[in-house]
């Protein structure tokens, strides 16, 4: 047995790998309370990952929660990346795992610039990214694909969501709660990837950098729709229970 097999085999990696899933759920139910703030009043945070991040920031001890944070998702990091070195995974499953390590990686390191006080605004960020794209027909049609690319993730997740395809992530006793938390939670995350994906899109076909952004500007678009209140309320809740899923997916996790 390898070195590496030896360590996905440790009480250190279970604990650590629990850490991860608990500090990703708590991302995200700080993401859908400042969602809730911007739908019935004003919210002085993005609505997204690294207005959470800097949410938590603000809190008492925050500093030192932010790198407790920021180690539970480089721990969520190493357990993709062992999985797709010594895991026997199909391609969907290797494929799902290489966008997981990815997305755990950017949030570790946007834990980490927030926690050393350097973390900026995402979405003026990728409005800067996205205009420079858009300088040429090529870029725009980049940006176009890189829409189709985060709808095709949201129709996924919402896919997961129906089928209850999570479950697969899961081992021993799933409680009757915990799907039905996955299943909510899942749904608000296909609906905010696909807004964001068509927001992108749209950008580059309407010749409108300012219009790209993430789950801020996603957030935003929502709010400003008939009912956008309620609307984004239920987007909060339905994040809120992803949070609370990611509890019980700490304590169930398949690795």
């Amino acid at each position: 047995m390898t070195t590496a097999q030896q360590a996905q085999n440790s009480r250190v990696y279970d604990v650590a790998i629990t850490v991860g899933l608990i500090a990703y759920g708590v991302v995200y139910l700080l993401v859908a309370w400042i969602a809730l703030q911007l739908a019935w009043g004003k919210s002085s945070e993005e609505a997204s990952q690294q207005g959470a991040l800097r949410e938590l920031a603000d809190q008492p001890l925050g500093g030192a929660l932010l790198w407790v944070v920021a180690f539970g998702l480089f721990a969520l990091v190493v357990w993709k990346a062992l999985e797709l070195a010594y895991g026997y995974l199909p391609t969907e499953k290797k494929v799902s795992a290489a966008g997981r390590l990815g997305m755990y990686l950017v949030l570790g390191i946007s834990a980490i610039r927030v926690a050393v006080g350097s973390g900026g605004s995402g979405s003026g960020g990728q409005q800067s990214t996205t205009a420079k794209l858009m300088e040429n027909g090529a870029g725009r049609v980049l940006v176009v694909v890189v829409g189709l690319v985060i709808i095709g993730v949201g129709i996924r997740q919402l896919y997961k969501a129906y089928t209850k395809k999570f479950t697969e992530d899961l081992v021993g006793g799933i409680s009757h709660t915990t799907i039905v938390l996955g299943r909510l939670g899942y749904a608000a995350k296909g609906v905010a990837f696909a807004i964001v994906g068509g927001l992108f899109a749209w950008a580059a076909l309407d010749y409108a950098p300012e219009k790209a952004g993430g789950l801020d500007t996603a957030m935003h678009t929502i709010k400003d729709q008939p009912f956008g209140a309620v609307l984004l309320t239920v987007m909060a809740i339905g994040l809120a229970c992803f949070g609370v899923y990611c509890f019980s997916w700490s304590r169930n996790a398949k690795h």
